[in-house]
């Protein structure tokens, strides 16, 4: 799309309101009940698919069905992100009411650092078509990582402190408890931070892996930087309101990997084709609708099967348990008449 600089100030203006609508509903620290976290979920998506049916409007079907595209694959992966800022939480202790404000500054950090990686990104597209290669190549590797991990069936119930955090932590020292919101604290006459600003530090790096992820893989559906910005700026926005929202369900999406796997490995060869066709080679390119098609269908899928089988484990769970509950109340009987 030929998109003006005004147009691109007016769009950064308004997610920057709505980024601060957001900061002063979850200003004050508080417990996040399902409801509101359910209300504000359906908010954020509807502006999202209001912003979609503009773009489609303004720019045609082309654009507007990259734009879904694009949003429906960040959103995925940032749904998958969560599990890992589950487990920094849980590694932290975070208090529940304080969690809301660490998920909005992680937020804030991941937008940061995607508009520095689409900028730097387009750049490089625009200098040289083969990065697109590299582009397919680490997504595609990505994908069969995904499903290495996953069929290594491992449950991943910690997560470990990378050696420039800890190195953070050493220089400045950490408080032993939380102090509200606040982020340092004066302690034995010495300034430290809190556990807070480690969090937060903490998914911020985080947030610069996740975004190698997805940058390739929406680049892969457009290379429109317009349509690559808003679409990862509305993924990211009610984020953290999905976080309580989905809660415990995350833990029953145990498919989910697989279908990231498939999904990232379906846009890794969708950009060595256009590669291939940009080098002049007549290769079949996938078009969008398709994308589109592939996208939903897999996570259709994958949500599916996973509620399916974590039904199933429970059911097994259930019945072991009751059958371990009638081998020792059997085996308390016969002692007892013995």
């Amino acid at each position: 799309m030929d998109v003006s600089m005004t147009i691109w100030v007016l769009t950064v203006l308004g997610l920057s309101a709505l980024i601060a609508i957001d900061f002063f509903i979850g200003r004050k620290p508080h417990d996040v009940s399902i409801k509101e976290a359910g209300i504000w979920t359906v908010v954020w998506i509807a502006l999202a698919v209001l912003f979609g049916v503009g773009v489609t409007i303004w720019g045609g079907g082309q654009a507007g069905g990259e734009f879904f595209a694009g949003f429906i694959t960040e959103k995925s992966l940032s749904v998958d992100n969560l599990f890992v800022f589950i487990l920094i939480m849980a590694k932290f202790s975070v208090p529940t009411h304080l969690q809301q404000r660490v998920l909005l500054v992680g937020v804030l950090i991941a937008l940061v650092l995607r508009a520095i990686f689409i900028a730097a990104g387009a750049a490089i597209i625009a200098s040289f078509s083969w990065v697109f290669y590299l582009f397919g190549a680490f997504l595609i590797y990505t994908a069969w990582k995904l499903v290495k991990e996953a069929m290594a069936d491992e449950e991943e119930d910690d997560w470990d402190e990378n050696r420039l955090l800890k190195s953070i932590e050493k220089k400045f020292g950490v408080a032993d408890r939380y102090h509200g919101t606040k982020l340092f604290i004066v302690q034995s006459g010495k300034k430290v931070m809190t556990p807070l600003l480690v969090v937060m530090l903490a998914i911020g790096m985080t947030d610069v892996l996740f975004a190698m992820d997805s940058i390739p893989a929406i680049f892969g559906l457009t290379q429109d930087p317009y349509i690559v910005f808003t679409a990862n700026a509305f993924a990211l926005m009610g984020l953290r309101q999905l976080y309580f929202l989905l809660g415990g369900l995350l833990k029953k999406l145990v498919h989910l990997s697989y279908g990231l796997s498939v999904i990232l490995g379906f846009i890794g060869v969708k950009l060595v084709l256009h590669a291939m066709h940009e080098s002049g080679l007549h290769v079949p390119e996938i078009s969008i609708p398709l994308s589109l098609s592939v996208i939903c269908g897999v996570l259709v899928v994958t949500t599916i099967t996973s509620l399916i089988a974590s039904r199933k484990q429970s059911e097994k769970a259930a019945l072991e348990a009751a059958e371990h509950d009638g081998t020792g109340s059997k085996d308390s009987k016969d002692s007892v008449e013995a």
